[in-house]
């Protein structure tokens, strides 16, 4: 009996489809301002929706089995590429407004005693396509997070290998990138599989959203055993990388120097992941740490580029002026850093080494009765005859 009469509904609905599917455009385009501004052809999708929509419940209601699931595609016979062109709240804005215009004829359509049974089955089949109309839109978000984590990936890669071409900047727009300001790149260790829920797109995201909170465009992607990140619009580049580095596992953290722009980045990636391969060396390191902080154990490591900044900007401006910086900080050295033995190797007062010591710092930055800076002066010391083979005035290397 039950059956007989949900058949009789379905037939009563099927005589009404085209009048109901018209109503149902005319209801949305006075009710919905989005719905005007569409194109002829997208509005001809949306009608196609409404009618397979309502088509869909005279199916509902014909099954065999009310109880069983029966399948409800809410585009029906229009593509998903709407998905793209509708948002998903405008896609319940059209669900209702459907629903609405066929709950608005029931006491037109049906005999008094069927009213609020159908009206049942309306609000049964309404919440089964509003799932189904999720489902389209939770697909197409995954489709699209998918497609946009790879090419995130491939823009780093990209920045990485220093193939920044062209494309580069279109391929970083096609994934929100639109810093127009300084650029720099963070490497560390990746965090450990399962540290961060949602895998390495957990890992991704928690970057973004620690770059957003701190102003700056981020790019990230995790590479084996190390995560990469590209930070944008930065100022400072400290303070850029403490603002991701709680998103990196355990280890050193590197920000590389400042680049212009992403086309140019691929300059502080490749002092950023020498100084990652070689961080261990230093075991007191900041986290993070700036790449130019690590030059010593870069140069160690086999890194040209350091060994030639070593030699530029720390050796050399000790090579100029009239000052004999250079015998000085050897001299204050092989003396164990004593000012009195220094003074008495050089035949000096000791104000004159003191004075010396001071324009070293001045010149370089570098303290020479420092630890750490002092190291750094010693390696310069070494490696800057090294690469003036000819023995020059030190105006060239």
């Amino acid at each position: 009996m039950v059956q007989e009469t949900r058949q009789r509904w379905a037939e009563v609905l099927e005589g009404a489809l085209g009048e109901l599917t018209t109503s149902a455009l005319a209801r949305m385009d006075a009710t919905l301002p989005w719905f005007a501004q569409l194109d002829a052809q997208h509005r001809s999708w949306i009608g196609s929706i409404a009618h397979g929509g309502i088509s869909g419940m005279i199916g509902w209601l014909r099954a065999p089995d009310p109880g069983a699931e029966t399948p409800v595609d809410p585009f029906g016979a229009a593509p998903r590429a709407l998905a793209r062109v509708v948002t998903l709240q405008q896609a319940v804005s059209m669900v209702r407004t459907t629903i609405d215009l066929v709950e608005s004829q029931v006491e037109r359509l049906f005999d008094p005693a069927d009213h609020a049974a159908i009206r049942l089955e309306i609000a049964l089949y309404a919440r089964e396509i509003a799932f189904a109309a999720a489902d389209v839109y939770a697909r197409a978000a995954e489709a699209r997070g998918a497609w946009d984590a790879r090419l995130e990936a491939l823009v780093v890669d990209s920045v990485l290998r220093g193939e920044t071409d062209e494309t580069i900047a279109s391929r970083a727009a096609a994934v929100g990138w639109s810093s127009r300001g300084a650029v720099t790149v963070v490497i560390g260790d990746a965090p450990p599989t399962g540290a961060t829920d949602g895998g390495t797109g957990g890992v991704v995201e928690s970057v973004h959203r620690a770059a957003r909170l701190a102003g700056l465009e981020a790019l990230s992607s995790v590479q084996g055993d190390r995560l990469v990140v590209i930070l944008g619009d930065v100022d400072d580049i400290d303070k850029a990388g403490r603002s991701v580095v709680d998103s990196f596992g355990p280890g050193p953290v590197v920000v590389g120097p400042r680049a212009d722009d992403l086309r140019t980045a691929y300059r502080s990636a490749r002092s950023a992941t020498a100084a990652w391969r070689s961080a261990s060396a230093w075991a007191g390191a900041p986290r993070p740490v700036q790449a130019d902080e690590l030059l010593v154990e870069r140069s160690l490591a086999g890194d040209g580029h350091a060994r030639r900044a070593l030699a530029q900007e720390v050796y050399l401006p000790l090579t100029r002026g009239d000052a004999p910086l250079v015998d000085t900080v050897r001299s204050f050295f092989d003396s164990g850093t004593s000012i009195e033995a220094t003074a008495r190797a050089l035949y000096v007062h000791p104000n004159t080494v003191r004075y010396r010591l001071r324009k070293v710092a001045d010149v370089t930055g570098l303290r020479p009765a420092h630890p750490r800076e002092g190291y750094t002066l010693r390696v310069a010391l070494t490696l800057g005859p090294l690469l003036r083979p000819d023995g020059g005035d030190g105006t060239e290397l």
